[in-house]
């Protein structure tokens, strides 16, 4: 079974690549992302809410940074800042819930402005 950090280390790796089937692999059916606009549950819905975010960060010039990263047992947290063509991702954070080698609770919010 996988750690906290590396489910933690997989997801930045999957997130970074664009990999929406090697992200999801760290969810399951009953996995929810929380975010301040919506909430999306298992492996049906969340896949939306990285769609937009791959898009953006797909573009050339595109980046995202972390700033800070924690983990306290099934608990991980990051904060992370970015930028794409289209936006500047000037404060974010993620927290993370990991159970048996599963993200089971995703939150996610940022300080996100359109140029």
């Amino acid at each position: 079974m996988k750690t906290t950090e590396e489910v933690l280390g997989h997801h930045l790796e999957t997130f970074a690549e664009g990999d929406m089937d090697g992200i999801m692999a760290d969810y399951d059916d009953s996995s929810v992302v929380v975010t301040p606009e919506e909430t999306y549950q298992g492996l049906d819905e969340i896949p939306t809410f990285f769609e937009e975010i791959f898009a953006d960060f797909g573009q050339d010039g595109a980046y995202a940074e972390i700033d800070l990263q924690k983990i306290e047992g099934d608990i991980a947290f990051i904060t992370w800042h970015g930028e794409t063509p289209d936006n500047v991702y000037e404060f974010c954070t993620d927290t993370f819930v990991v159970e048996d080698g599963v993200i089971t609770t995703q939150t996610f919010a940022g300080k996100i402005e359109s140029k």
